[in-house]
């Protein structure tokens, strides 16, 4: 092939108009021709017919029938030809002829055909050669490149054609300078996901190309790749995720530079998301690498009374929440309500985060940590500042919920538009009502009740709980709302309860141990005792359908999640039923026969269930089992004796007949248990695990005596 005179025999005379039908055919001709000399001049006068003929452009039939007569191999070897002779001796302009030609033709057809054309092999087989070009092109022709790549990457089979690219170093090495990069990454990855049959590779393949782009933008402030890792890897399932990352730390670095560097708007947003990200998905490592100071004692230049990169992080957040909340319900139908939201609900995971970390490092053995974090007068400053953000949180949540679902009092009627129909009835909304996302599918009501619930159960400060407790409505309503068998399957809608869960500990429990009632009152006046009793039902039978059936290893972790979840409720249940005020009410009561009416099979005579391994997660099924009999013989116990004896003489028989039951399971899995850890401890010279089954014994005894006694008084 001789590309210098097919660079020389190029056209410099534009086409003339009127006569495109006659041009089309003349170019197909040439095209199709056998020497790469001919195919050249017809690329050429077809990009002069392409630039000057807005009518053969707009025709979808004649850009077709032009794309199949134009070689696929020919304009491989044009850009491959044309990346190589840029470098060899007097070949740099004709080279550059050559790649800017072909470039320009295959993004001017991929930009037009149709999307079946494009998802066609003489399309997408095209990315290879474009992606090895790119450090060979022109700054325009680079452009030109990152376009059609990222056309192609969007189809499903141009993503597993770009995956298959073995050497992305060209893409990587110019990503901080172009942010199409990223982009094309990101459709090329989460599209592979989808459609991949081998996610290992991939996965190890994302792991390396990250590690590469963390390295390409070292130097520069990394706000770009920071908000496209954030964005991709949220995006992922999570075993998709690449686990303990050696890039991590060099993302710990930008993080504390752009944190320290007070930065833009754009940046502020991507530090926040992406920390955020990371703490989420990697919940052992990121909390020590970003919220310890590790340059702590290495640099001499450094004073001993510079606060913690912990304290400045979580001051600065405390800032933008504060400063963001009150204007935030102006912005509910704007487009800058969705990124401002996101970051604000990224401010909150971190947040959560944080009071989680600063706990466990109070409670370590090592002071040395809890020291390294944040010194106690820092201490003293932080909690008062998020006291302040948590108080402003509360009257945000209470306005949120107000113009979604409850309305308002004393406004007038203008400030309402038309009903709103919605799965809880009708309403007048408020005019900056939203009018697309519901409040159960925003992730910054989740994340702020989340990071509220945290500080009402660990801090003791009165004033606030008391505050809270106004939104005990808002609370048992999410609560309804996320148990609703209807929603279990809508993907937008969020779930609420261990959020809200924490919540009520934070605020009923300190209710009942103060003379304040306000918490206790208000719980039940909304119907929260129905509410939670109606989803601990819920979990008894599906804990007792578990045990009756063989079920998959995920299974199982969907069961032992939702038994967690019925023993948080019961924390809260059973101080209600042992309290003083009120007394056991008729509904209550109504629980209790509901709870002796469920039916607990016997295990089976070979072991069967948690045979796979799992006898360690359906040991919290028992447990369950035991506090909802714990919860029950309270209210027994606190009941009117006369009542007793005429209504719940066979409740109380049926409760004892499902504490032989759980009994017996408890006996066949802290065997199964003992066996097992007895073997793994004489190899790693562990001790005795079964304190935690001993202690479940004692529970039940304690039950089963308590209900001897109410037999015992019939």
């Amino acid at each position: 092939m001789n590309m210098d005179q097919a660079t020389n025999s190029q056209p410099s005379q534009e086409v003339p108009p009127g006569q495109d039908q006659f041009n089309v055919q003349k170019i197909q001709a040439l095209l199709t021709a056998k020497d790469d000399t001919s195919r050249f001049v017809g690329l050429a006068l077809l990009k002069s017919l392409l630039d000057n003929s807005e009518q053969v452009r707009q025709d979808v039939n004649t850009m077709t029938a032009v794309w199949q007569t134009i070689s696929p191999k020919f304009l491989d070897r044009l850009i491959k030809t044309g990346s190589q002779t840029q470098n060899q001796n007097g070949g740099g302009k004709q080279g550059q002829e050559m790649l800017d030609l072909a470039v320009s033709v295959l993004h001017t057809f991929i930009t037009l055909l149709p999307a079946e054309v494009v998802r066609g092999k003489r399309a997408i087989g095209r990315i290879p050669h474009l992606v090895a070009c790119l450090l060979h092109c022109s700054e325009e022709t680079t452009r030109l490149v990152l376009e059609t790549l990222l056309t192609l990457v969007s189809q499903p089979d141009g993503a597993q054609e770009f995956n298959q690219v073995e050497d992305l170093t060209p893409l990587t090495e110019i990503a901080s300078s172009h942010q199409l990069v990223l982009k094309i990454l990101e459709h090329a990855w989460l599209g592979g996901m989808l459609a991949s049959s081998d996610k290992t590779a991939l996965k190890s393949k994302l792991n390396k190309t990250v590690g590469n782009l963390v390295t390409s933008f070292k130097g520069t402030d990394a706000v770009t790749l920071l908000e496209f890792l954030s964005e991709l890897l949220r995006s992922l399932d999570p075993e998709d995720v690449p686990q303990n990352p050696e890039w991590l730390p060099t993302l710990r670095t930008f993080i504390q530079g752009l944190v320290k560097s007070r930065p833009t708007a754009e940046g502020r947003a991507a530090w926040t998301n992406i920390t955020a990200t990371l703490l989420q998905l990697y919940p052992t490592l990121a909390p020590d690498l970003l919220f310890l100071d590790h340059d702590k004692g290495k640099s001499k230049a450094k004073d001993s009374d510079t606060a913690p990169f912990s304290y400045v992080l979580i001051s600065l957040l405390l800032v933008d929440l504060r400063a963001s909340l009150p204007s935030l319900l102006e912005k509910l139908n704007s487009p800058e309500y969705k990124p401002v939201s996101t970051r604000l609900s990224s401010a909150y995971t971190i947040l959560s985060n944080f009071i989680g970390y600063l706990l466990t490092a109070a409670d370590a053995p090592d002071e040395s940590l809890f020291t390294t974090l944040i010194t106690p007068d820092l201490l003293l400053k932080l909690r008062k500042s998020i006291s302040e953000t948590m108080s402003l949180t509360i009257e945000y949540l209470r306005d949120r919920y107000d113009a979604s679902v409850a309305g308002a009092q004393g406004l007038h009627p203008d400030s309402r538009t038309r009903a709103v129909h919605t799965s809880t009835g009708s309403h007048l909304p408020l005019t900056w009502d939203s009018k697309g996302d519901n409040i159960t599918e925003d992730p910054l009501i989740e994340s702020a009740i989340m990071a509220l619930a945290i500080w009402l159960r660990e801090d003791d400060g009165e004033v606030l709980r008391l505050e809270a407790t106004g939104l005990m409505d808002m609370f048992v309503e999410l609560y309804r709302n996320s148990s609703h068998p209807a929603n279990a399957v809508t993907s937008k809608q969020l779930d609420f309860r261990r959020p809200i869960l924490a919540a009520l500990e934070g605020t009923i429990l300190t209710s009942i141990n103060s003379d304040n009632p306000t918490g206790v009152e208000s719980f039940l006046e909304n119907k929260g005792w129905q509410v939670l009793s109606s989803d601990l039902l819920t979990i008894l039978n599906s804990t007792s359908s578990y045990l009756s059936h063989q079920t998959s290893a995920v299974q199982t972790q969907q069961v032992a999640g939702a038994a967690s979840r019925g023993l948080e409720i019961i924390r809260i249940l059973l101080p209600l039923a042992e309290s003083k005020e009120p007394a056991p009410q008729e509904e209550w009561l109504d629980l209790v026969t509901k709870i002796s009416s469920i039916y607990i099979p016997p295990p089976p005579a070979t072991q069967s269930v948690g045979a796979d391994g799992t006898d360690g997660e359906i040991i919290i099924i028992p447990e369950f089992q035991i506090a909802a009999l714990q919860l029950s013989t309270s209210l027994l116990e606190r009941s009117h004796r006369g009542i007793i004896q005429k209504r719940y003489r066979h409740t109380i028989a049926a409760l004892v007949g499902i504490a032989e039951q759980v009994n017996s399971w408890l006996l066949m899995l802290s065997s199964s248990s003992s066996s097992s850890s007895s073997s793994v401890n004489t190899e790693k010279g562990g001790g005795d695990n079964s304190s935690g089954s001993n202690s479940l014994f004692e529970a039940l005894d304690e039950v089963r005596l308590a209900l001897s006694a109410l037999q015992g008084g019939l």
